[in-house]
Formats: structure tokens, C-alpha cells, sequence
């Protein structure tokens, strides 16, 4: 049977009064209370309340509670199992799908009699459900308030139910006083509350309507209330375009009535709330014209025409708000409840004029933002650097693609053609800071990664030799030593960067070259933490690189604390999370890279260190001096380029060779994240847990790397290199690097392209498909080409020719194509694909040392590989910390369903 209500309304309507609405008595039950939106916002309600929540429903966690500061709320399967616990509440909160609303309204209207208002924060719940609720809660004599609202709260009462009206701290804004709120937008609710109070007014009720198609507690029912709450001496009464809820009300206390939408008119499809779309007759221009004629005013209450009646105004703004009501109060004779807090004058809570130089006049000056916002942007200014979303990263990269019609890969969106033209250390810092060094960063980074170059006596070292010993290739070798470069290893260097980054993330700092006064944050270090940057007795490297390092012409804010703070002797260990805080800290500060990359950056500086030096036995390691040059040279003049080429071939390079290798370098940096050695580093960083960073072991994500090389992806190159020499061997080559070589080229590669047809042909007549390929031509081909190039193979030999580099296996190789294809071996010209760039610029290097006998077969092999090696480490380094700031745990497993079994 229908209810009896209030007997104004054809139809249930329950409240009489605007202090009925959210009392101390009410107890709430919360519908779908673990979902993502209520496990936020129920506690600080329920807090606010005073306990009001007496329990909450979820299908499948009976027995589990949601914790808050005041106690836990219990949970239940249904509403059903919550009463039968003993438990009783009159007010439902609804947070469940859109689908599910019907359904658990009726449920908790059939089995709690006791039930008298329902609120309903989901939205876009259909026309069709909403008629249904209406009809299910009239019936039963029940007040609706929703959907998609934020709920209604009482700032006499302090109660809050549903929603999160006032935020996180909603007594700060929710202040007692005398204006009660009524609006289609939840968040506007809060907004406007604290509008008030730069005028001195508070509020009694606040209700967010909410603006679904379907409002069920609307305007009419509100101004009811308002006329028999004592409490609340005007109103404000916040709308959107869209319904007929606002025509021909029944105002009888001073309101101001803010209608904003204008823009909407033109909507053929609803932008924002769902019920927003005006049709016929009730867009803002037309609730503009309800309210004027409610308050008989003619215009438009603005600071610059105050247009108002002692009924109300009309505002479009919301900042209008505030003043309107005070003039309108005035006529009343009503004065504001309490002293205003604050005001609406622009105030900038952010600054950054970056490298702009301002007018003074324009030059705004940042103040401390009001309560609560002060602490959060406190907070925010504390989170320097990037923070990325996490997600699957499987067979994804933010780090690099490679473009599939022309197979040029792009890190961190630069072509490693470019790349190619850069210098080992260069491209290691790039792959980590997402920017190329200046000069001074590149000696910055060439010192730190000479400073660790020597591995004698080192465990890793150890390892290594005992690994070439067993005859591992030298994938396996360097995974031998890596796996010892652990956090243990590198615990001071990382020590270190989390102090400089504890100092430092707050101070304004913004590049490490600016002059800064550091001298405050000095006197707040512990004696400890001084202690733990200074040198040991033992440190000889520290002098040596801190002498490179003040040698360079620039002074780093982060060297020159570490200096003082250790009293003018600081550590190698400090030393070098100095440099790559100096490097990394714009980076930082521009959002380019995350605290997690910087404080990690020593690590894999470590790391990078060790792969080159672990790469050579010890036998060829003192402890003054690699590969026979002395350690204090090496840090003090040597590049990083200089010192991987001396590692493979036992000699510094000349200049057309340095510039070789380091383009040699760049092309293998990375063919994508789909390459097996990506594949092996985002696995092993996946299998560690990147939602947890500090877990992440960065040598196991390069272990990950080298153990997914191998002969066929890595040392491929030799087969190149040993095809070079079979067609080259006896023919008395002596420099490759001469265009006067004295060979005939053009007549080895038709002696070779007569005998493969041959061989091919007797292969295919014998039905064997398998028979042996010319490595590193005919790929890619593209598609009805005559003439097929490898456009990174064009792209280095063009530059070779611009720079008078000559390299008589290159010149071999163009010609053997041809030859292929006029021995009809080939249908069209056959590419020379980056492969055997490698291949030709490694063998015209080792030449001369191999053509002598100095260097054997398999020492070219092991050149060949680890070439590939410190190439590659550069982009799977990029592939770790990406995947260490965005991936997931275990995102790169397969899932069953995509697995095969081959019986």
C-alpha cells in the first residue's frame, strides 16, 4: 500500500524538512561497499558521521570488513544476511553497476521494512530501471535520492551519507551556518560550500541531486524542506541544462539559482551528465528566464551589473555566487554567520617562469594554497620526476618500435641511424635519461664508467675467467659476471643517490649546473650521513676521479656537496652517485624520468662498467692498469668508446676506427621489443615484480638479456665475418681500409655466385630445403623491387663515403648481389642488410691482427659477439627501466589459452 507522505505532493515524498535529510539517527547500509569507489569514500563518511554505518553488502565476501580509524564495518553477502545478524539501518547507499541498481534496491526494500531513504551514487542507470525504483520506493513509502550523485550531507549534524561531499576533510569546507545547497553537480556541491565561506556563510543541508535523466529527489522537494528548516535562511540551487524539474517552483526564501550550459544548446548528444542534453524548451537560456521571473530580476547577476531582488539572483558563474547571495541577504536584513575565510582573488598555488623572462607586472608570485589543498600540493611538490601508469607491458615498449616497412628501429623515438652517429657513452646515458649528454655529461659519464672499468681481483672477473674456462660463449661469460654487480655490490653508490635525492627533491633545484646555495640542507645532514660519502683509505680511484671530474670546467651543485659534506674527500662510490644525480636531475625535474630511474642510475652504471671490463680475462688486468694502460689514465682521459675497442682488440682506436665502432654500436642498439634479447630482459623484470621497484634486480634483467643471446641471435655476425675470410683468405689482402687493395673483386664474387647456383641447384634437385644461406643478404626484400636495399645499410654507407671511409668487404658485398642475380641464383638484386655492416666493420678492425696470426678464429668469434654484446645493452637497458616503471608483475607470462601442445 502507498504511504502516507507529505500531503503537498501527489505523490511519496517523506521529508518535511531539510534537517531530516542526514541526522545522527540514520544507519546506513552500503551496497557493493568494497567496490573502487566506496572503499575511498565510505571511511571518511563514516568517520565524519560519527559511525553511522552499520554494515555493507558484497556477493562473496561475507566475513570481510572495511577497516576505518573508528573501527571495521562488517560485510555480508546480502542485505538479507546482514539483518538476519542482528543488524538494522534505514538509509541504503547504492554503489553497484549500473545493470545492478533495480536489483538491490528492491532487494533492500523487500526484506527491511524499516527502510526510508535510499541514495543512489551510480550513473547512467537506465530510464527503464529508474521507473522502476521510483515505483518500488513510492510503493513502499520510501525518499530517493540519485543517480549519479554525491550524496547529502549536514553540517550541523555533521553526517555525511553516500558520496564524498567536502572531500577527504569535509568539517573544513562542510562549516555550520545558514544557506542550504542544492545541485545537479557533486563536486560543485563542495566547491560552492567553500565559495561561501570567503563571504562568511555556511550551510545547513547540501544535496547533490545528481543529473541522470531520472532525478528523484528534485528542486521542488528541496525547496519544500527548505521552507520548513529553520536552520537555513536562503539557498543555493546549482542546475544544468536539460528536464523540466526547475519550472514553475514554489521559492519562498532568498536564493541565488546558478544555471550554467549555455554551450550545450547545440548538443545533439549529452556532454557530461547524462540528463544534461536539452530538448525542447529546457536548455540554460530557458532556465535563465525561470528564475529571473521567480526573483523578478531582468538580468544576469555579474560583479560588474549586480542585477538581484530580495527574492534572488541569477549567476552563470559559479565565482559570482558568493557575492550575489550577500547582496540578496542584505535586502533581507540577514547578516553572514560568521567572519569571511580567505576571498577569491587569483592566487597562484603553482609557478614556473622555466627559461622565460616576464614583465614584472606578469610575474606572479606563488602563495600558499588554502587548507586542505596546502598539504596535497606540498605532497605533489615532493613527487618530482615521471610517474607512468603501470599496465601490461608484454610485447610492449614505451622505450622503443620498430617501423615494420622499413625495419629502422626508434629509441625513445630517435632512429638509431641518428644513434648511430653518437659515441658508445652517449647512447648508454641516452638510453637511461631519454636525452643525449652535453660535453661536459659525456666526460661526466666517460669518468664514471672508467672509474669501474678495472675488475681485477673482482669477484665478477673471477667468475668470467671460470666461465671462459668451461668454454661458455661469451653471452654466458658476462651473465657469470653480472649476476655479482647486485645490489650488495653497488649498496654505498645507491646509499649515496637516495641521500642526494632525500636532500634534494624538495630544495627548487632545477638543473645541477645552477648556482645554489646548498648550505642549509649541509647543516641538516647527520654526522653519519657525512660520514658514510667520505673516502676510505683504500679509495685511490676517488682522487684520481675526482681530479677528471673538477677538471672539467664546470662545477655540479651535486659534487660539490658531496665534496663538503665529506669533508673535501668523498668517496668513488659517492663521487658517482653525484655524477649521475648531476646527469639524470633536469631529466628528473622535466618529468622525463622517474625518482626510481635516478636513484637507480649507478647501478647500471655499474653494470655498464662491468660488461666491458668482465669482457676482457684477468690475465690482462693488474691492479694499476687495464689491458696495459694505467686505471688513472683510463679515468682521466679515456673514453668509454676508447676503452670497450681497447677490451676487443687489445689497442686504442684511430679516429675513422672510433668513429667505425660507435657507429657499428648504435645500429645494434635494438630492433624492438620483440627481439629475443628484449624479450629476455623484460621477462626477468617482469618475474621480480615492477609494482614493487626496490625488488627489481637490475643485473638479473641483464642476465635476462644475455642469457637470450646466442649463436643465432648475437653471434650470428661471425658466419658473416667467416664468409669474408673464405672468400678473402690467400688472396693477399693487406688493408681493407685502401681503395688500392690490388683484388679483383668483382671476380671472387662470380667465382662465388657460379658455385652456389650450382650448389643450390644440386640441393633442390636432392629435395633438401635446407641447405646453407649467404648470410646477411635478401632482407628485406620489398615487394616488386628489381633492387632491393636495406635502407640502414644505405644510410652507413652513404656516411662512410661522406666521411672518405673505404671498406673493401662492403664494396665485396654490393658487388656479390649483383652477381647473384646475373648468375640467375637471384630474381631481382638481393639486398646488403645491417648484418653485414657489423660483419665488415668488425673484420676490416681485426684484419690485420688476424691476417698475422695474432689474433685466431675463434678470438675474432668471441670480438664478433661480444661487439654485439655492448651494442645491445644500450637497448635492452632502455626496455629494463621502462618495463621497471610501467610494467605489471608477470605481464610477460603467455596465458594458457595461446599455449599449443605438438604431440
Amino acid at each position: 500500500m502507498h504511504k502516507e507522505g507529505v500531503k503537498k505532493f501527489p505523490y511519496y515524498v517523506g521529508v518535511n524538512s531539510l534537517a531530516q535529510i542526514a541526522t545522527r539517527e540514520d544507519r546506513v547500509c552500503v551496497l557493493n561497499i568494497l567496490g573502487n569507489e566506496s572503499r575511498t569514500v565510505t571511511p571518511v563518511s563514516h568517520i565524519y558521521s560519527g559511525g553511522n554505518i552499520v554494515f555493507g553488502t558484497m556477493p562473496g565476501r561475507s566475513g570481510q570488513a572495511l577497516d576505518t580509524k573508528i573501527g571495521k564495518i562488517p560485510v555480508f553477502n546480502s542485505v538479507k544476511e546482514g539483518l538476519k545478524a542482528g543488524l538494522k539501518f534505514n538509509t541504503a547507499v547504492v554503489y553497484l553497476p549500473p545493470s545492478g541498481v533495480k536489483d538491490g534496491v528492491a532487494e533492500a526494500v523487500k526484506h527491511n521494512p524499516g527502510l526510508k531513504k535510499v541514495i543512489i551514487l551510480t550513473e547512467k542507470i537506465s530510464a527503464s530501471d529508474a521507473r522502476i525504483i521510483r515505483a518500488i520506493c513510492q510503493t513502499n513509502g520510501i525518499d530517493v535520492f540519485g543517480g549519479n550523485c554525491l550524496g547529502v550531507a549536514d553540517a550541523w549534524n555533521q553526517v555525511r551519507i553516500g558520496g564524498a561531499l567536502g572531500g577527504n576533510k569535509p568539517e573544513e569546507s562542510l562549516v555550520q551556518g545558514s544557506i542550504a545547497l542544492f545541485s545537479n553537480s557533486g563536486n560543485f556541491t563542495t566547491t560552492m560550500a567553500v565559495y561561501l565561506l570567503t563571504k562568511g556563510w555556511g550551510t545547513t543541508t547540501s544535496i547533490s541531486s545528481g543529473k541522470d535523466v531520472y532525478i528523484h529527489y528534485g528542486p521542488r522537494e528541496f525547496f519544500h524542506a527548505l521552507d520548513n528548516d529553520d536552520r537555513s535562511k536562503g539557498a543555493i540551487i546549482y542546475v544544468e541544462p536539460g528536464g523540466y524539474y526547475e519550472h514553475e517552483l514554489e521559492i519562498n526564501k532568498p536564493t541565488v539559482a546558478c544555471v550554467v550550459g549555455r554551450w550545450k544548446a547545440r548538443l545533439t548528444k549529452a556532454c557530461g551528465h547524462a540528463g544534461s542534453l536539452a530538448g525542447s524548451g529546457d536548455d540554460a537560456n530557458a532556465k535563465e528566464k525561470w528564475f529571473m521571473d521567480y526573483f523578478g530580476v531582468n538580468d544576469i547577476y555579474t560583479p560588474g551589473k549586480p542585477v538581484f531582488s530580495k527574492k534572488g539572483a541569477v549567476v552563470t558563474n559559479i565565482a559570482h555566487i558568493p557575492e550575489a547571495l550577500s547582496k540578496v541577504m542584505e535586502l533581507n536584513g540577514v547578516k553572514p554567520d560568521f567572519a569571511p575565510k580567505g576571498d577569491l582573488s587569483l592566487k597562484c598555488w603553482f609557478g614556473s617562469n622555466s627559461t622565460i623572462q616576464v614583465p614584472k607586472e606578469l610575474d606572479m608570485t606563488p602563495v600558499k594554497a588554502e587548507s586542505p589543498y596546502d598539504e596535497q600540493i606540498e605532497h605533489i611538490n615532493k613527487q618530482i620526476g615521471a610517474q607512468f601508469p603501470r599496465q601490461s607491458m608484454k610485447d610492449a615498449s614505451a622505450a622503443s618500435m620498430m617501423d615494420p616497412v622499413t625495419q629502422v628501429t626508434k629509441v625513445h623515438n630517435t632512429s638509431i641511424l641518428d644513434c648511430s652517429k653518437k659515441s658508445l657513452e652517449e647512447n648508454l646515458v641516452f638510453s637511461l635519461l631519454k636525452r643525449y649528454p652535453d660535453e661536459y655529461g659525456k666526460n661526466l659519464a666517460n669518468a664514471a664508467f672508467n672509474a669501474y672499468l678495472n675488475q681485477h681481483g673482482e669477484p665478477a672477473n673471477i667468475a668470467a675467467d671460470a666461465a671462459r674456462e668451461a668454454e661458455s660463449s661469451p653471452n654466458s661469460v658476462l651473465s657469470a659476471a653480472i649476476s655479482i654487480i647486485g645490489k650488495g655490490k653497488v649498496r654505498a653508490a645507491l646509499d649515496a643517490s637516495n641521500l642526494l635525492m632525500d636532500t634534494f627533491q624538495t630544495s627548487g633545484l632545477q638543473s645541477a649546473t645552477d648556482k645554489f646555495d646548498y648550505s642549509a640542507l649541509l647543516k641538516g645532514l647527520s654526522a653519519d650521513a657525512k660520514k658514510s660519502l667520505a673516502a676510505g683509505k683504500d679509495d685511490s680511484t676517488a682522487r684520481t676521479l675526482l681530479s677528471r671530474v673538477d677538471g672539467l670546467g664546470k662545477k655540479s651543485v651535486f659534487i660539490e656537496f658531496v665534496k663538503e659534506a665529506s669533508g673535501g674527500s668523498p668517496s668513488t662510490d659517492a663521487l658517482l652517485a653525484a655524477i649521475w644525480a648531476t646527469l639524470g636531475w633536469e631529466p628528473l625535474i622535466k618529468r622525463s624520468i622517474s625518482k626510481i630511474t635516478l636513484t637507480a642510475l649507478p647501478w647500471y652504471s655499474r653494470i655498464f662498467s662491468s660488461f666491458v671490463g668482465c669482457s676482457v680475462p684477468a690475465s690482462r688486468q693488474t691492479k694499476d692498469s687495464f689491458c696495459g694502460v694505467k686505471n688513472d689514465e683510463l679515468v682521466s682521459s679515456w673514453s668509454f668508446t676508447d676503452a670497450a675497442f681497447l677490451a676487443l682488440i687489445g689497442r686504442k682506436p684511430n679516429e675513422k676506427e672510433r668513429f667505425e665502432f660507435s657507429m657499428l654500436l648504435g645500429l645494434i642498439i635494438s630492433n624492438g621489443p620483440g627481439t629475443i634479447s628484449a624479450q629476455g630482459s623484460k621477462g626477468a623484470v617482469s618475474s621480480d615484480g615492477p609494482e614493487d621497484p626496490a625488488r627489481v634486480q637490475i643485473n638479473k634483467a641483464f642476465v635476462g638479456f644475455l642469457t637470450h643471446t646466442g649463436f643465432a641471435h648475437g653471434g650470428n655476425g661471425f658466419e658473416a665475418i667467416a664468409f669474408l675470410i673464405d672468400r678473402f683468405k690467400g688472396k693477399g689482402l693487406t688493408d681493407p681500409s685502401s681503395k688500392a687493395h690490388g683484388i679483383d673483386l668483382k671476380a671472387i664474387a662470380n667465382e662465388y655466385a657460379k658455385g652456389y647456383a650450382k650448389y643450390k641447384a644440386d640441393q633442390k634437385a636432392l629435395g633438401n630445403i635446407e641447405y646453407i644461406k649467404i648470410p646477411c643478404v635478401n632482407h628485406p626484400v620489398f615487394k616488386g623491387k628489381e633492387v632491393n636495399y636495406d635502407p640502414r645499410e644505405r644510410f652507413v654507407a652513404a656516411l662512410f663515403e661522406e666521411k672518405g671511409i673505404y671498406n673493401v668487404f662492403l664494396d665485396f658485398y654490393h658487388g656479390l648481389v649483383k652477381s647473384l642475380f646475373e648468375n640467375k641464383v637471384s630474381s631481382n638484386v638481393y639486398c646488403v642488410n645491417v648484418d653485414a655492416v657489423i660483419a665488415v666493420i668488425l673484420l676490416k678492425i681485426v684484419w690485420e691482427a688476424f691476417n698475422s696470426g695474432k689474433m685466431a678464429d675463434r678470438e675474432v668469434e668471441s670480438a664478433a659477439f661480444t661487439t654485439f654484446l655492448f651494442g645491445r645493452m644500450i637497448g635492452c637497458a632502455a626496455e629494463i627501466d621502462d618495463h621497471i616503471n610501467r610494467g605489471r608483475n608477470m605481464d610477460t607470462r603467455t596465458a594458457a589459452s595461446k599455449c599449443s601442445f605438438v604431440g
